[in-house]
C-alpha cells in the first residue's frame, strides 16, 4: 500500500464534499487497494440509522456510488488522468441489515469497456457475511 493508500488520509474525496462527508468517508481504513479492486473497512454514524439501529435502505445507494467510482479510480495510474465518472445504472440486493459500528466493503471491477465500467460492490460484516450486493454501471471519462 502506498502512503496514498495509507488509513490516514481520506479515501478519495477531500473533505467538504457532500456524500463524503455524509458518510464520514475520512475516517475510513483502506485495508487493500489495487487495480480494480478495493476494501474498506467502514463505521456507521448515527445519523444514516433507521429506527431499528441498521443502515437505512436509502442511504445504502451513496455508499455504493462512492466505492464504485473509488474502484474506477484505481484503473488510472495518474489522478490527472481520471476528471469524472457519472452512475448510469445502480441494482442493489439486500440480504440482510447492515449493522454497526463497522462493516467492510469491497469494490471490484467486473468489466472494464471503452467508455464504461462494470462494478460490484460488496457489503460485509466483521465476520466476513454477505449483507448487501451492487452492481453498478459507471460513465468514465478522462
Amino acid at each position: 500500500m502506498s502512503e496514498e493508500s495509507s488509513p490516514n488520509r481520506p479515501m478519495f474525496l477531500k473533505p467538504g464534499h457532500n456524500a463524503g462527508d455524509f458518510v464520514e468517508s475520512s475516517k475510513w481504513k483502506i485495508l487493500r487497494e489495487e487495480r480494480g479492486l478495493v476494501e474498506v473497512d467502514v463505521h456507521l454514524p448515527d445519523h444514516l440509522l433507521n429506527p431499528r439501529d441498521q443502515l437505512f435502505g436509502g442511504f445504502t445507494g451513496t455508499y455504493v456510488d462512492m466505492i464504485s467510482i473509488y474502484t474506477v479510480r484505481t484503473l488510472f495510474t495518474d489522478e490527472d488522468e481520471f476528471k469524472w465518472s457519472a452512475t448510469v445504472n445502480m441494482r442493489i440486493d439486500y440480504f440482510a441489515p447492515v449493522l454497526g459500528p463497522r462493516f467492510l466493503l469491497k469494490g471490484e471491477l467486473i468489466k472494464d469497456g471503452r467508455s464504461t465500467c462494470l462494478i460490484a460492490t460488496h457489503f460485509m460484516d466483521m465476520e466476513g457475511n454477505k449483507l448487501v450486493y451492487a452492481i453498478t454501471t459507471l460513465l468514465k471519462s478522462k
